[in-house]
């Protein structure tokens, strides 16, 4: 059964047993418009939540989505190109990531930006070293520096799992079942997909807790504050519209009064704090227990605690 494949910074995977309680009985859609690691989606396949319901998944980082599309196209290619990398790291692994890193993904990338018709090969090489880094930076961070060029410094991984072929084709299988549609593309977008019972999570790139916990360049555009008020008429458009809505966050002043107010509440969304676990911090004391916001459509019957 297909997990997710990449770490991604705010990964939902210690949040599931909440998020599971906010999952509608029935819905006729799913659009996961933040993508990273699919955590999420990858769940209700497991628990057979989305057989024969047409599925959107979305997200700004077409380098991300790139490497989706390729596991999709041709798993075997990729998988050979990782293997390749896994040897080479096994080697000499700081040499060998920071020439991936500065000497094939960013040029690469750079030169194949805005080209639809980039070669195969060049899609499959760029998949593979999206996967490969990504398992060997530090904390599964994409971040990208104000010309857009990946620079996540290498992570202190004894023997990271660089290449899981098995899972790779089982992500794969899942890819290519054909109600599921990826696309590089803002958040904004869903709200012309999703109809009436269908349903939407949003995982956007977190609102800081304060001026020095801030994080928003996992794209070059990054996610101001205005994007946060943006998503919020989103939230209550689709919920207008009976759209089954679940949203994620810190819990953050700006959070706390976008969601945390009455007229949410009478638009029909209720918000909860739950416990989670942040772990992007270097400093391990940056590391303990906090509270996250879940926001959902669903009524107070469904308990989150």
């Amino acid at each position: 059964m297909a997990v997710p494949f990449l770490k991604w910074a705010g990964g939902k995977r210690q949040l599931l047993p909440q998020i599971r309680r906010c999952v509608p009985a029935r819905f006729g859609a799913y659009a996961e418009p933040f993508l990273g690691s699919g955590a999420v989606f990858f769940d209700l396949v497991r628990r057979g939540r989305l057989p024969g319901v047409p599925v959107r998944l979305s997200d700004t980082n077409a380098d991300l989505i790139g490497t989706y599309e390729a596991l999709r196209d041709d798993v075997e290619a990729v998988i050979t190109r990782l293997e390749r990398l896994a040897r080479g790291h096994a080697q000499d692994a700081a040499r060998h990531y920071y020439e991936v890193r500065d000497a094939q993904f960013n040029p690469v990338r750079a030169g194949a930006a805005g080209r639809p018709s980039r070669s195969s090969g060049t899609r499959l090489d760029l998949a593979a070293a999206f996967i490969y880094l990504n398992r060997t930076c530090y904390n599964g961070l994409f971040r990208t520096n104000a010309l857009g060029a990946f620079n996540t410094p290498l992570g202190r991984h004894v023997r990271p799992r660089i290449c899981d072929a098995e899972n790779l084709r089982a992500v794969a299988r899942v890819l290519q079942h054909p109600g599921i549609t990826l696309a590089t593309a803002d958040y904004h977008e869903v709200g012309a997909w999703l109809q009436a019972e269908g349903f939407v999570y949003f995982d956007p790139p977190y609102a800081p807790l304060s001026r020095t916990a801030h994080f928003r360049a996992y794209t070059a555009a990054g996610f101001s504050d205005d994007e946060q008020h943006r998503l919020r008429a989103l939230a209550l458009s689709l919920t207008a519209r009976q759209v089954h809505v679940l949203l994620s966050n810190s819990v953050s002043p700006l959070t706390r009064a976008l969601y945390e107010s009455v007229d949410i509440r009478r638009a029909g969304l209720r918000a909860c704090r739950v416990p989670a676990r942040r772990a992007i911090s270097t400093r391990v004391s940056g590391r303990s227990g906090v509270k996250e916001l879940l926001v959902t459509t669903l009524p107070r019957r469904h308990p989150l605690t």
